[in-house]
């Protein structure tokens, strides 16, 4: 919910998104949460915000989700929103 980044399904967060600047390299990266074991957010206050839990598409969906699943349409979708051509190192151009 805002003013929280990420991605929110109610008060539980179910994809982080960050940026890190430091000694003049800029970094940013997420965490979209398949089939975490959330049991480890219940040891720590999740990204500092007192009363938000944590969720994943498995517990969402009710139904076991993969990384490997949930890759290629999320990078088919980010091309699309982006408007961008994404290239990997094993593919480069």
């Amino acid at each position: 919910p805002p003013p929280y980044t990420g991605v929110w399904m109610g008060d539980s967060k179910l994809c982080a998104i960050g940026v890190h600047c430091g000694n003049h390299i800029t970094s940013h990266g997420l965490a979209l949460n398949c089939c975490t074991d959330l049991s480890w957010f219940e040891h720590i206050v999740p990204c500092g915000l007192e009363g938000k839990g944590v969720t994943s598409l498995s517990r969402e969906l009710g139904q076991h989700v993969t990384v490997s699943s949930v890759l290629e349409p999320f990078l088919v979708s980010f091309q699309e929103v982006f408007e961008c051509t994404l290239v990997s190192p094993e593919h480069p151009g």
